[in-house]
C-alpha cells in the first residue's frame, strides 16, 4: 500500500488505498467501522444512489445530514463515483432552502431524522428508513471501483454561510480537497497511528478540506461527532485518543469556558487546525491542553490565505503574502501601513475555482481578473495582516471608514464581557453609527459609567470607534458554523428587544 499521496492528488487516490484497511477506521458514539469496510458501504450507496438518478442531468445530491458515518461514506461514494455531494445548510428554511437546492441542480435530497424537521415539504429521502436501508443492501456486494478522477473534477458544492448575502455554491475541485488534506497531515506529521476528530459540520469546507480529508490522506482513524459539544470535547478525545482536530470560529472559546481542571493537558491531542479563533484563546488553549494550535486565514472560496508564522504578533493574521495586496475598495489602489482596505489576490484566483450555476456573482468576485475576498484588513510596518471585518461590516462615521475586528478586539478586553460583536446603525444625521451587543460573563452586570470608564481608558481606540451604543444580549445570532449573523443585528438596531445604553463620550 502505497503510504505517500501523489503530489497533485484526488480524492479518489486518497480513498483508493483505504479499502484495504482494516484496522484503522471511522468511530462514530459507540460503533467502530473500519475502511475496509466504510469504503465498501460507499459504493453500496453509489449504486443506490446511481439507481435514482437521471444519467442525463448532473449527479448533484443534497445532502441534510448530521456528522454520522452516513455523511462520510456519501462523500466517499462521491470520491469512488463522481456523484457530487450538496452540502446543506440546516439553518436555511423554507423558500431559502429549495433556492439552494434548485440552484445546485440538486435530483435528490438526503436526510436523517435529526436533520429533516428543517425541510418542511420539500421532498427528500430519509436516509434513516427501512425503504432506502433496504436499497443499500441490496447493493452491499458493489464492487470498488475507483473513477479515473481529474484533480479539477468537481468533488462538491459548498454553500458559502450567507452572513454577507444570499449562500453561494462554491465549486469545491478533487484537488482542492486532497491538497488540503495531504497538506495538513504533512503539516503535522500525522500518519496511520492518528486519530483526526471532526466535530464542525460536514456541510462546511472547513470540516470537509481540514477534517475530513486529512484523516484520508494521513491514513489513520476518523472520530465523528454529531454535533459539537464544548463538555465533550476533552472526554471525546480522551475516549478515542484523538491527536488532531480542526475548528472555525468559537469552539475553541467555549471549550475554554467549561471549568479547569489540573490534568486538562493529560490528553492525547498534538494538533489543532482551524481559522477565526480569536488571538488570546489560540495561546490559552495551547497552553492548557498541550497541544499545538494553529489559526488560519481563508474563506470556502479559497481565493485569499494567510497564515500564522511562529513571530507573529499577538491579534495578526500573519505575515501579508507574495500576491495578496490590501486595496482601496473604490480605487483599487494599494493602502499605506495602518489603513484599512480590501484583500485581493492580484495574482489571480488563487483557489478559487467558481461558483455553481451564478455567474454574476462568479464575475464579480473576480472583476478585473483579480480576486476580491470582500475581507477588511490593513498591516502593520513589518507587514503583518490584521483583519477588520467584512466589506458589508464597513461604517461611514463622521466622514471616515471604520472597519469593526478593530473595535471588537478592544471592547474584548472589558474584563464582565465574553463575546462582542460590533456592526453599524444609521446616523440621524448621516452615514452610520457604531452599535456593540455584549454578552456579559456568567454572573456579571453591565454598568454603563464602568464600561465608559473602560472605554477612555482605551488608548488605541479612536473617537470615531467609540459605540454610540450597547445592546446586552444574552447570546448572539449565529451561523451553524458559528459565525455571528450582524445582518439580524444591524437589522434590530437600537429598538431591539434587549437591553440598549446610549455610550457617549
Amino acid at each position: 500500500m502505497n503510504s505517500q499521496p501523489p503530489a497533485n492528488p484526488t480524492v479518489t487516490q486518497l480513498l483508493a488505498p483505504l479499502a484495504e484497511v482494516a484496522d484503522r477506521g471511522v468511530y462514530f458514539e459507540d460503533t467502530f467501522i473500519s475502511w475496509h469496510d466504510h469504503v465498501r458501504h460507499g459504493a453500496a450507496i453509489a449504486a443506490a444512489l446511481r439507481q435514482r438518478l437521471d444519467p442525463a442531468r448532473p449527479p448533484h445530491v443534497g445532502v441534510l445530514l448530521q456528522n454520522t458515518p452516513f455523511f462520510s461514506a456519501t462523500l466517499v461514494a462521491a470520491g469512488l463515483t463522481g456523484i457530487v455531494p450538496v452540502g446543506l445548510n440546516p439553518v436555511r428554511r423554507g423558500d431559502a432552502l429549495a433556492r439552494d437546492i434548485a440552484k445546485a441542480d440538486c435530483q435528490l435530497v438526503l436526510a436523517d431524522v435529526g436533520s429533516a424537521a428543517t425541510l418542511d415539504g420539500i421532498e427528500h429521502l430519509n436516509v434513516d428508513s427501512a425503504e432506502w436501508a433496504e436499497e443499500v443492501a441490496a447493493q452491499r456486494d458493489a464492487e470498488v471501483v475507483c473513477q479515473s478522477a481529474d484533480p479539477a473534477d468537481l468533488f462538491m458544492l459548498i454553500f458559502t454561510s450567507g452572513t454577507s448575502g444570499d449562500p453561494k455554491a462554491v465549486r469545491c475541485s478533487h484537488g482542492k480537497v486532497a491538497i488540503a488534506g495531504t497538506t495538513m497531515a504533512q503539516r503535522f506529521d500525522l500518519g496511520r497511528d492518528d486519530v483526526c476528530y471532526v466535530s464542525m459540520p460536514l456541510f462546511h469546507s472547513n470540516a470537509v478540506l481540514v477534517g475530513w480529508a486529512v484523516a484520508a490522506a494521513c491514513q489513520g482513524s476518523l472520530v465523528l461527532r454529531r454535533k459539537f459539544s464544548a463538555s465533550n470535547f476533552l472526554p471525546d478525545v480522551r475516549r478515542y485518543g484523538a491527536t488532531y482536530a480542526n475548528y472555525v470560529g468559537k469552539p475553541l472559546s467555549y471549550v475554554l469556558a467549561t471549568p479547569e481542571q489540573p490534568d486538562d493537558a493529560d490528553n492525547p491531542l498534538r494538533a489543532v487546525y482551524g481559522n477565526e479563533g480569536v488571538a488570546a484563546d489560540v495561546e490559552r488553549f495551547g497552553r492548557r491542553f498541550g497541544c499545538i494550535v494553529m489559526d488560519g486565514f481563508g474563506s470556502t472560496e479559497g481565493g485569499v490565505a494567510i497564515s500564522r508564522t511562529p513571530d507573529t504578533p499577538q491579534g495578526a493574521l500573519g505575515p501579508l503574502p507574495d500576491g495578496i495586496q490590501i486595496v482601496d475598495p473604490d480605487t483599487g489602489e494599494q493602502c499605506p501601513v495602518g489603513v484599512v482596505g480590501e484583500l485581493v489576490n492580484s495574482a489571480g484566483p488563487g483557489r478559487f475555482e467558481g461558483y455553481y450555476n451564478d455567474e454574476a456573482a462568479e464575475s464579480e468576485r473576480m472583476a478585473g481578473g483579480v480576486y476580491h475576498s470582500g475581507d477588511l484588513a490593513y498591516r502593520d510596518e513589518a507587514g503583518y495582516v490584521y483583519f477588520a471585518g467584512r466589506l458589508g461590516d464597513w461604517m461611514r462615521v463622521d466622514g471616515e471608514n471604520l472597519g469593526t475586528a478593530p473595535i471588537e478586539r478592544v471592547l474584548l478586553r472589558y474584563p464582565e464581557s465574553s463575546e462582542v460583536a460590533v456592526y453599524a446603525v444609521p446616523d440621524p444625521v448621516v452615514g452610520d453609527q457604531v452599535m456593540a451587543a455584549v454578552v456579559m460573563a456568567p454572573g456579571a452586570t453591565f454598568d454603563a459609567d464602568t464600561f465608559r470608564d473602560f472605554l477612555a481608558g482605551q488608548t488605541d481606540l479612536g473617537p470615531k470607534q467609540w459605540p454610540s451604543y450597547v445592546r446586552v444580549s444574552p447570546g448572539l445570532p449565529r451561523t451553524a458554523t458559528f459565525k455571528v449573523l450582524k445582518r439580524q443585528l444591524s437589522a434590530e438596531g437600537v429598538d431591539c428587544s434587549d437591553p440598549v445604553w446610549p455610550i457617549h463620550r
